[in-house]
């Protein structure tokens, strides 16, 4: 997908002004007007993963980040990983992204949270990082590559901003064994917008990208029980005041109820990877 379609897809004719101030809206009306904004309050919205703050707090588990360290958050969207995790490890996050009003959004968030010391976001596309050699500790993905065909020019872009010995975790999704999924899905459109790799491609990318992978796990089971409890949730309870809704809007909906069904059938497997620069 082109870097034109992808922020198409992801932000549409919205600005970063306008989804910031939706954000903040949100949470003022729920927990009142005088409200702290922290990550920890943004978290129900700012999250861009099926899991919201739990799919994020399993990436960290494998990410494993020290205090002082720098990390590249690859596809960085509204920032709520990379403040969350600035704050929870005393890290400095550098986060990319190709769509420009997610940058703008993110930003005004940082600043709101006070975390603009700790958190950058960059414009930029993840197949050309605007980094320096050897300029981070470790760095992520979080089913961003989904959108983008040239999986092994990202890889190879992260190895070489990565320090040796640094970390590269990806959460992503897989393409499965019984065929492609229904769209739209949370990460395309159309199916010519959709590039889920096997993983023998990622396999094979990683390493041609001059990566060691340490660890690779097939995550669908715990996925979709995840998924499921959520959904059996809001099916008695209603949706949450507070999620990916209040940016995203009705198309959300149709996205989930796809992806969940692209999982239940095998036509869409999670994957977590962990791979390593040498040294």
């Amino acid at each position: 997908m082109s870097a034109h379609s992808v922020q198409d897809h992801y932000a549409g004719d919205d600005t970063g002004s306008a989804m910031a101030s939706r954000i903040l809206a949100a949470v003022r009306a729920v927990c009142g007007s005088d409200v702290t904004i922290t990550p920890e309050t943004l978290a129900p919205l700012d999250h861009f993963n099926g899991r919201g703050l739990a799919g994020t707090q399993a990436l960290v588990a494998l990410l494993d980040p020290q205090a002082g360290e720098f990390l590249l958050d690859i596809g960085s969207g509204i920032g709520g990983p990379a403040r969350w995790i600035a704050m929870q490890y005393g890290c400095t996050v550098t986060g990319v992204d190709v769509t420009a009003a997610f940058c703008e959004a993110a930003r005004l968030l940082n600043a709101a949270c006070g975390v603009a010391d700790r958190v950058r976001i960059v414009d930029g596309t993840a197949l050309a990082l605007p980094f320096p050699d050897a300029s981070f500790d470790r760095a992520y993905a979080h089913g961003v590559l989904t959108s983008i065909a040239d999986k092994g020019g990202v890889y190879r872009e992260a190895c070489r901003v990565l320090k040796p010995g640094g970390r590269l975790v990806l959460f992503q999704q897989h393409a499965g064994p019984n065929g492609p999924p229904e769209f739209p899905m949370p990460w395309a459109a159309t199916p010519a917008e959709s590039f889920l790799a096997t993983d023998a491609d990622t396999h094979r990318d990683l390493t041609a990208a001059g990566f060691a992978v340490v660890s690779f796990h097939d995550a669908t089971p715990e996925y979709f029980a995840a998924l499921t409890a959520l959904r059996r949730k809001i099916e008695a309870e209603g949706p949450p005041p507070l999620g990916m809704h209040v940016l995203i809007g009705d198309r959300l909906r149709q996205q989930r109820t796809n992806s969940y069904n692209a999982l239940r059938d095998g036509r869409v497997r999670m994957v977590e990877i962990v791979a390593r620069k040498p040294d």
